[in-house]
């Protein structure tokens, strides 16, 4: 994916924000303690942690693919 490549100012904004999303609804759910609705906050900010992980590593991805 070349996107990736040509757009590092985009990708990096993407992963602050999905970082800081994920991060603050994973404390936030923490502290919702015995309440399911907690547990979902939690589940909800590690897909976004993931999603930052995975733009991360979109660009490196082809490189093994190409071989």
């Amino acid at each position: 994916m070349e996107f990736w490549k040509e757009h590092a100012g985009l990708r990096l904004l993407l992963i602050a924000v999905f970082f800081v999303i994920g991060t603050a609804m994973v404390i936030g759910g923490w502290k919702m303690t015995g309440q399911l609705a907690g547990l979902g906050w939690m589940l909800l900010g590690l897909v976004f942690l993931l999603a930052a992980l995975a733009i991360y590593n979109s660009p490196f991805g082809n490189a093994k693919r190409k071989k």
